[in-house]
C-alpha cells in the first residue's frame, strides 16, 4: 500500500459564485447544498494563496491556485464540471503537489467535496496574481479569470466584517460575507460568466490531511 503524503498549508482564499447575496446553496433552512441556486445552476470560482506550506517536504510557500466548478440544479446533485489552475511559478514538483491538494486527490478540505465532481475538464498552469488588501481580495489568472470580492457593509460601529461560523469545509470557523466586484469574470473550457455583484466569501485557511 502506498504511503500517504503528509501536507499542510496556511494562507488565504476567496470565492465568487453566480448566486444572489447571500448564497442559498450555503445558507438555507433545508440545509447546505440542497436548494436550487438563484439561477438554477452554479458557476463558482475559488482562488487560493499559500503563505506557508509543504507537501511531503516540497515547499509551497508563496504559490497560488484556482478552481472553478459548474453544476446544474442543487449542488448536492453532484456531477460538477471542474477545472483547476496551477501557479506557473511553481516547479514541476510544486505543481504536482498543488494539483494533488486542490483536486482533492490528497484529501483535506477539497477532498471532502471530491464525491460531487463528475468531470475534470482541464488542469492548466497559468500566471496567478493574488492580492489581499484589507476587506478586499483580487486575483488574476492568465487571460481566463479576473475576480475581486469585498466584504459586505456591516452595522458594526467599527465597520468590521460580517462573518459566519458555518462549517464550510474550506474555512469552518470564520467565513466573511462578501460580494463580487465589477469585472469579476471567467472564460475558459466553453464557460463564460460575469459574477459581478454576486455572492462572495473570503477567509484565512489552515489545512492539512
Amino acid at each position: 500500500m502506498a504511503t500517504e503524503v503528509k501536507w499542510r498549508l496556511t494562507g488565504d482564499y476567496f470565492e465568487n459564485c453566480n448566486c444572489d447575496v447571500i448564497c442559498p446553496c450555503l445558507f438555507s433552512p433545508t440545509g447546505p447544498l440542497t436548494p436550487d441556486p438563484t439561477q438554477g445552476y452554479c458557476d463558482v470560482a475559488f482562488a487560493f494563496h499559500i503563505d506557508e506550506g509543504d507537501y511531503g517536504g516540497v515547499s509551497l510557500a508563496g504559490l497560488s491556485a484556482g478552481l472553478i466548478a459548474h453544476g446544474e440544479g442543487p449542488m448536492a446533485n453532484g456531477n460538477w464540471k471542474v477545472a483547476l489552475y496551477l501557479d506557473d511559478k511553481g516547479s514541476p514538483e510544486q505543481q504536482e503537489a498543488l494539483q494533488a491538494i486542490f483536486s482533492g486527490a490528497a484529501g483535506g478540505p477539497v477532498g471532502a467535496l471530491a464525491g460531487f465532481v463528475g468531470e475534470v475538464v482541464g488542469v492548466t498552469a497559468v500566471p496567478i496574481s493574488y492580492t489581499k488588501d484589507g476587506k478586499k481580495r483580487t486575483v488574476s489568472m492568465g487571460n481566463v479569470m479576473k475576480l475581486a470580492v469585498e466584504a459586505l457593509p456591516s452595522m458594526k460601529a467599527d465597520g468590521g466584517e460580517s462573518w459566519v461560523s458555518s462549517g464550510h469545509p474550506f474555512a469552518p470557523d470564520m467565513l466573511v460575507l462578501a460580494s463580487g466586484q465589477q469585472g469579476s469574470t471567467y472564460s475558459d473550457h466553453g464557460f463564460n460568466w460575469d459574477n459581478s455583484g454576486k455572492n462572495g466569501h473570503y477567509a484565512a485557511i489552515s489545512w492539512t490531511n
